[in-house]
């Protein structure tokens, strides 16, 4: 996979350089290592998460088996501190592709995240789509920390291909990160719209407007505190300049 998949740092932060083309074989390559493993949409709120050395953040990050971006910011920071410059992949579309993947090879899926009427909708929606691909389970979000044990147990058992992870998981990516001692051979993936998306009690952003980087103005106009995210973002562009600057070898 080191031939299909080049590893740079943004502001200290690893982003991988996957081609689409060669995405089929990064999965199946992925999915035959022992152990439990994870892909990581990138955000540019997660790579200025990723900076605190001291949290799990970072060392998720690091361990994790692909981290594509899919903020337009971070393929702009690349450039700008002259690395390879990354694909930015729609989580989406990027997740719809490895359900393929692992359809064409008849895998298995089990999906976690959303509430009940919407997990089993979501999951009716999948096995139509995705016929060939097993779906071994599936567990509500926003459950009750006692049943936590109850959940990794059905996953170890299962041994799912894939583990979708969806909204109500708190921990998000560090979900899996955090008991990954405790799967076999899974790949995690976090995507918080997944389950919305696929039981249609949410719309996903448009094409057009996830090619153009505007997908912020999507969030903000369901949340209007997300505009605060300029604070963040002239950080991030306030570093980017630092470390163009001062740290070229950075």
């Amino acid at each position: 996979m080191a031939a299909k998949v080049e590893r740079i740092n943004v502001l200290d932060v690893p982003v991988d350089v996957c081609n689409p083309e060669n995405l089929e074989e990064v999965i199946l390559e992925v999915l035959a290592k022992p152990g439990t493993k994870q892909i990581v949409f990138l955000t540019v709120w997660d790579l200025l998460k990723g900076r605190n050395k001291k949290g799990d953040f970072i060392q998720c990050l690091k361990s994790a088996d692909l981290i594509v971006p899919v903020s337009k910011s971070i393929l702009f920071g690349a450039k700008f501190l002259k690395k390879s410059v990354p694909v930015r992949y729609n989580p989406f579309n990027a997740v719809i592709s490895i359900l393929s993947i692992l359809e064409n090879h008849y895998k298995t899926l089990f999906i976690l995240g959303g509430h009940k009427k919407s997990l089993l909708q979501a999951e009716r929606n999948v096995h139509e789509t995705f016929p060939n691909l097993s779906i071994v389970g599936r567990y509500v979000g926003y459950f009750p920390k006692p049943v936590e044990g109850d959940i990794v147990q059905a996953i170890y058992k299962s041994s799912p291909s894939l583990v979708l992870v969806s909204d109500g998981i708190k921990e998000k990516n560090l979900w899996s990160y955090r008991h990954r001692n405790d799967f076999s051979s899974s790949i995690f993936v976090y995507y918080k719209e997944a389950v919305g998306i696929f039981s249609e009690r949410i719309k996903r952003v448009s094409e057009s407007t996830f090619d153009k980087g505007l997908e912020i103005w999507h969030e903000i106009l369901r949340n209007p505190l997300k505009i605060l995210l300029v604070f963040p973002f002239i950080r991030f562009i306030i570093l980017l300049v630092w470390y163009r600057l001062f740290k070229k070898n950075a």
